[in-house]
């Protein structure tokens, strides 16, 4: 099943980015909430700041969650992706203004060495943990709630992010 792709993020809806940080294997980067019990990765996402461009947002995310600049932008999808908050979470997060989340995803070529990623560097880091996963399995690696989603962005951001490994060599 396909998400619908928006020209805006709808109404009820958080506007936000988020990174599919791809490293020269075409690995891809998730790192492990702080704030989640079990297993709860993802990628480098958040909201963006009243008057910034989605493309400003996604690398300053980038930056403060993972603590490197280190990247370059290689594609972006086409559209907004939406997903819903589970249930037990509308109304808690973001203080109960939405009902989910509405993110226009950027792949990004991560250029520097293991060594630079610093989930501590930001003030409030959100992430405990992090490793990189091979693309297709992705999916299966995301909180439940996400899964969709990201099965879109392989799905859509993939080939991009194959075709940018290939050329590199």
């Amino acid at each position: 099943m396909s998400l619908p792709r928006h020209p805006a993020p709808p109404l009820g809806y958080r506007p936000g980015v988020g990174v599919m940080l791809f490293n020269r294997q075409g690995q891809v980067f998730v790192a492990k909430r702080r704030d989640s019990r079990g297993e709860a990765w993802q990628m480098p996402q958040g909201g963006i700041d009243p008057g910034e461009e989605p493309r400003a947002a996604a690398l300053r995310e980038l930056e403060e969650e993972t603590g490197t600049a280190n990247a370059e932008i290689v594609a972006e999808t086409e559209g907004w992706l939406a997903y819903d908050l589970p249930p037990g979470l509308v109304g808690r997060l973001w203080q109960g203004r939405y009902r989910g989340q509405a993110q226009k995803w950027f792949a990004a070529r991560f250029f520097g060495r293991d060594s630079e990623i610093d989930l501590g560097k930001h003030a409030h880091p959100e992430f405990s943990d992090w490793k990189w996963v091979a693309l297709d399995e992705l999916p299966s690696s995301i909180v439940g709630f996400k899964r969709a989603l990201y099965g879109e962005l392989v799905a859509e951001l993939g080939p991009r992010v194959r075709a940018a490994v290939r050329a590199a060599g």
